[in-house]
């Protein structure tokens, strides 16, 4: 418990700011990140503790780079990503808005390594451009829906997910996950972080089809 008061501590010292200062707040937020059956396959709806959405998610169906966008709950874009072709470490790129311009590009993710028998993320700012070392880390376990999100210097936590069951989940066959967003922290860039590690960690089958 101390060790994670003193995350709680440095975090609101120390606001992380990537998407947009608008999508912080003082104290933890816990969200819900649903899967949602769909043609794109790439549909996610994101929940507050109230059960008010807070985004979607909304996946370009047949689009060759598996293109999806974050909306906010007005339906206003907030930022998109997608897949980088031909990547050993499925790269995945963000962009601002709706855009795929690369003048737009807040950060990238990718594997940190091409054979992973533990989850690990690294993700990078638009300037770190040498990628030398990266902004922050994504680590755990996929398959047990286990993993935390840290600062680049790999000790400092600044979210947390594990897998929610739910009657309604286990009916409808739906991937549901329990994100808590440390205080200050951007919950948008870590929603996208989310969705991205669900993506990377689709079957092979199911992502070239989108």
């Amino acid at each position: 418990m101390a060790q994670t008061t003193s995350y709680l501590q440095a975090q609101m010292e120390n606001p992380i700011t990537v998407v947009s200062p608008n999508f912080m707040a003082p104290s933890p937020v816990d969200l819900t990140i649903v899967k949602l059956m769909s043609f794109s396959g790439g549909d996610f709806n994101v929940i507050d503790v109230n059960g008010n959405v807070m985004f979607k998610v909304k996946g370009k169906y047949m689009s060759l780079h598996a293109r999806r966008v974050l909306h906010d709950a007005a339906g206003n874009p907030i930022l998109s990503f997608q897949r980088k072709r031909m990547s050993l470490h499925e790269r995945w790129v963000v962009f601002r808005g709706d855009s795929s311009n690369s003048k737009d590009i807040i950060f990238s993710a990718k594997r940190s390594s091409y054979i992973q028998f533990k989850t690990s993320l690294d993700v990078f700012l638009a300037y770190n451009e040498n990628e030398h070392v990266c902004d922050f880390k994504v680590k755990g376990s996929w398959l047990e829906r286990s993993c935390t999100i840290n600062a680049g210097d790999g000790t400092t936590i600044i979210a947390q997910m594990h897998k929610k069951h739910t009657l309604n989940s286990i009916v409808l066959g739906k991937d549901t996950f329990a994100v808590t967003v440390f205080p200050n922290v951007d919950y948008a860039f870590i929603v996208a972080l989310v969705v991205i590690l669900h993506e990377i960690n689709r079957p092979s089958s199911q992502s070239t089809n989108n």
